[in-house]
């Protein structure tokens, strides 16, 4: 598969952001990766060995196989479930990076599943999705990928950061389930790294968002923000929260037509790069602004900048995307 690698199934690119925000669930209705549901303790999927050692870490991890796929995929209906391509043959090294995905999956108590797939033993899983370069990694939820696959060897740290900043995204669009352990955590071990238990103070705005509610999703996040303007993941929340209020209702096509017609048009050109933000295509969004601080002066360049930091607040300082494009901005301006 590596020595000849084809288009994949998606385009390559960013976390599809729209894809995130879902229906609240119903009162009284049992969450699918609950105990006896899809992708719950004692279903199919659940650890066996494999690429994932033991420990708190293997809590979190499953060795999918052709028979599991389709149960490990309906997990994802309660939260994220990071699928991990690997080849013992193809590339001994990609068997690490899945004990990586494990360990890292590990750390955050259950906000992910991490699922690995050994393609030796189950080549129809590759077949079906069409995979074409080992290793890679794709984020499924509500049954689909919301991630473009992300190929190539990632360590550990790596793996980690790319948790981080779509922990960050889950946030802001009201994604909060979790998936229950795949066999039971012994005492100690959670390891010093663990992530807490959600914080209830983002419960507001996060289950505002699971009900469509954006504005009242932006009054929360608001309030925590202002209380302590310190809070990145409430900033971060309030900025996208902010991108849903602007685009709700926006016509894609109308909008991208309007900013053809008009390149130098603030507002039209602000807008197409809020809708860029929620299909995933941050670089898109980022290059587009810069570029239009590089055209404008004045009061039509501040409006231009400061949308744009709060572009950048929303994705989070630590994506190295964003650093990228405050480069991109300082050259602009300067």
């Amino acid at each position: 598969m590596t020595q000849q690698p084809q288009q994949p199934f998606m385009a390559r690119g960013a976390v599809d952001l729209s894809g995130l925000k879902r229906p609240a669930p119903q009162p009284g209705q049992p969450a699918p990766g609950g105990p006896g549901g899809p992708g719950g303790p004692g279903a199919p999927g659940a650890p066996s060995g494999g690429a994932a050692g033991g420990g708190a870490q293997a809590a979190y991890a499953v060795q999918v196989s052709e028979e599991s796929f389709q149960a490990t995929v309906e997990a994802s209906m309660t939260a994220p479930v990071i699928l991990c391509f690997y080849s013992p043959s193809q590339s001994p090294e990609s068997a690490d990076m899945a004990d990586d995905v494990a360990q890292a999956v590990g750390e955050y108590d259950g906000r992910y599943l991490a699922g690995l797939v050994d393609v030796d033993a189950s080549p129809g899983i590759a077949q079906a999705m069409q995979i074409q370069q080992i290793p890679l990694l794709l984020v499924v939820l509500d049954g689909r990928p919301v991630t473009q696959p992300i190929p190539g060897l990632l360590g550990l740290d790596d793996v980690r950061t790319l948790l981080q900043q779509l922990g960050q995204q889950l946030t802001a669009q009201g994604v909060s389930g979790r998936h229950e352990p795949r066999h039971p955590v012994a005492a100690g071990d959670e390891g010093e790294d663990a992530e807490p238990p959600v914080d209830p103070r983002y419960l507001p705005a996060q289950e505002a968002l699971a009900r469509d509610d954006v504005d009242t999703a932006v009054a929360e996040y608001q309030k925590l923000v202002d209380a302590n303007p310190a809070d990145g993941e409430a900033a971060a929340g309030l900025a996208m929260a902010t991108v849903l209020q602007r685009t709700r209702g926006v016509d894609l096509n109308a909008a991208r037509a309007a900013a053809a017609a008009a390149p130098d048009d603030v507002d039209a050109q602000t807008m197409v790069a809020d809708l860029d933000m929620l299909g995933g295509h941050v670089e898109d969004a980022f290059a587009r602004l810069v570029e239009l601080v590089r055209r404008t002066a004045g009061a039509e360049r501040t409006k231009a900048r400061e949308h744009l930091l709060g572009l950048f607040a929303a994705v989070g300082n630590d994506d190295p995307r964003v650093a990228k494009g405050r480069q991109a901005l300082a050259s602009a301006l300067f």
